[in-house]
């Protein structure tokens, strides 16, 4: 835990917006994780969403969303194109996903989290119609060595020498998808080890990038959205993210094609995020990047990552929070 201020604005001020925005993932995994393993995933992200709209409002910034998870699947989402913020400077760019891992979080596994990401206006690579996008994923000390359209092998060979460790030592975490079923086949041929995931996107795409969690390499097919999102975090780490889109459907490649998309296009992190950017992230059901909500009879703790691309700063939060206290000021009840 760290209570360093950094002095850091995306525009204007001398605010630190970045610990603005972990008090809105606080809210949001607090309100999720009262519905964690129940069985009930919108539930669940209907409670962060309630939870961080009350608490984003009070960010001090002109914020509109142009990432607002849950509009693929019909569930409740702070939605493209709702003005957050207090409206003052800076102008930014805002993408969330309230419960990132909602099916995780309803059946009470690892690697549920509540994300936010904010840049400067006009910063963020627009989605559009793309929900899926191929991804490969690592950390600073392979960041320059992996290609996503190399051959599986070679980007294993290249991370395993760029950590000094053998190939069988390198992990590579991915989606357990029937698409990804020859992937795992040349992951597995190549002699790597495998984590397999059900869910949760950004959380791969983190692990692959830090020191603290033992996966060396993110590879397949995961969301578009939570991509860019992951490329705020990953400009802070100094890690490596690269994206194609990877249509799932006839439909969904045509409409990619009618919008002027290129499906051959190869975007890194500093095209999916242009400039600065802020990351926070608090866990809800615990996993190798966050511990849980742990819940009191009088409050509860939580545990927070603060990210800011331009100085590189990564913060480890934990924070006690005191139901009475809480409450109070915010207007969102939790207990």
């Amino acid at each position: 835990m760290t209570d360093e201020t950094e002095v850091f604005s995306l525009t204007s001020g001398d605010r630190n917006l970045g610990m603005e925005l972990v008090r809105v993932t606080e809210a949001g995994a607090m309100a999720a994780g009262r519905w964690m393993g129940r069985g009930d995933k919108e539930a669940a992200d209907g409670a962060a969403v309630d939870a961080m709209r009350l608490m984003i409002a009070t960010c001090q910034m002109d914020g509109i969303i142009v990432i607002g998870e849950g509009e693929k699947d019909d569930a409740p989402w702070l939605s493209n194109g709702e003005r957050v913020g207090t409206g003052v400077p800076p102008e930014v760019d805002v993408a969330v996903d309230p419960v990132e891992g909602t099916t995780i979080t309803s059946r009470g596994m690892p690697g549920g989290i509540a994300v936010i990401a904010v840049a400067g206006r006009g910063a963020m690579w627009d989605p559009g119609p793309a929900f899926y996008m191929k991804k490969i994923a690592t950390g600073p000390e392979a960041a320059d060595v992996v290609e996503l359209e190399a051959p599986v092998a070679d980007n294993i060979k290249a991370v395993a020498k760029a950590k000094g460790i053998d190939v069988e030592d390198v992990t590579v975490i991915l989606m357990d998808k029937p698409r990804h079923k020859e992937l795992i086949r040349q992951i597995r041929e190549a002699g790597a080890r495998i984590r397999l995931i059900t869910d949760g996107d950004v959380a791969a795409g983190l692990s692959a990038a830090t020191n603290r969690s033992g996966v060396d390499l993110l590879l397949g097919t995961g969301g578009t959205p939570e991509g860019v999102i992951t490329a705020a975090a990953i400009k802070a780490l100094g890690g490596c993210l690269q994206g194609r889109l990877d249509p799932q459907s006839d439909g969904e490649r045509q409409d990619l094609i009618d919008a002027g998309y290129d499906l051959t296009q190869v975007l890194n992190q500093d095209e999916l995020c242009v400039g600065d950017s802020f990351f926070a992230a608090t866990g809800i059901t615990g996993g190798d990047l966050l511990p849980a909500v742990q819940y009191r009879a009088d409050g509860a703790t939580t545990h927070s990552l603060v990210m800011s691309s331009r100085s590189g700063t990564v913060r480890t939060i934990t924070a006690e929070h005191q139901w009475t206290k809480l409450m109070k000021y915010s207007g969102i009840h939790y207990d």
